[in-house]
């Protein structure tokens, strides 16, 4: 079974993350962008990351790799089996991670190439995020539950990326709840293994 990765990307990396959890054995292909493998490229001809060739099939997307592996083994229920409501608001959350807050992480993250508005301004924009995943955080660690379920893990990557345009605004925001989260899980065993060069 073989994963066609990208380390720092956000999509390959919640694939990592959820494959490594559910213990799947898998070979780490790391991909340079610029010299994409013809073995890839034969799988999936978009030639985007993640892909993970199953010995059986092929999944292209970040989130089925993730589900495909949950479906596996998923010792702490992060499908959120368990509750069938918080399992779907964490398919809402993930959708609007996936679509808003991805549009404002780029606008926010390559703001000198959207010169039609400040980095300030795009950062604002996604504000209403945080403040939102803040609320969620409210009493607990985790956003839908006591532990840790797919949104979590799928909306990692993007918080990750967000919070380093600009660490010191993002250490200082209103944010504690969230900063508490993001913390939690980039120092946590699952995170640093899936990151390991």
């Amino acid at each position: 079974m073989i994963l066609y990765s990208f380390r720092r990307c956000p999509w390959a990396m919640r694939a990592r993350l959820a494959l490594r959890y559910a213990g799947c054995e898998v070979q780490i292909e790391e991909v340079a962008m610029k010299h994409k493998p013809a073995a890839l490229l034969a799988l999936s001809p978009k030639g985007t990351v993640p892909v993970l060739d199953t010995g059986a099939g092929v999944l292209e997307e970040s989130l089925d790799i993730m589900r495909w592996a949950l479906q596996h083994n998923d010792p702490q229920d992060w499908q959120l089996l368990a509750d069938p409501a918080a399992a779907q608001q964490a398919e809402a959350l993930i959708a609007r991670n996936d679509s808003t807050f991805k549009a404002q992480v780029n606008l926010y993250k390559y703001a000198e190439r959207y010169p039609e508005h400040t980095r300030e301004h795009y950062r604002q924009q996604a504000e209403a995020w945080l403040a939102e995943l803040e609320g969620l955080l409210e009493g607990r660690a985790y956003l839908l539950a006591d532990h840790p379920s797919l949104a979590d893990a799928a909306l990692l990557p993007l918080m990750r990326q967000f919070a380093g345009v600009e660490p010191q605004w993002f250490a200082e925001a209103a944010y504690p709840r969230v900063r508490s989260w993001l913390e939690g899980w980039l120092g946590s065993d699952l995170f640093k293994a899936v990151m390991a060069r």
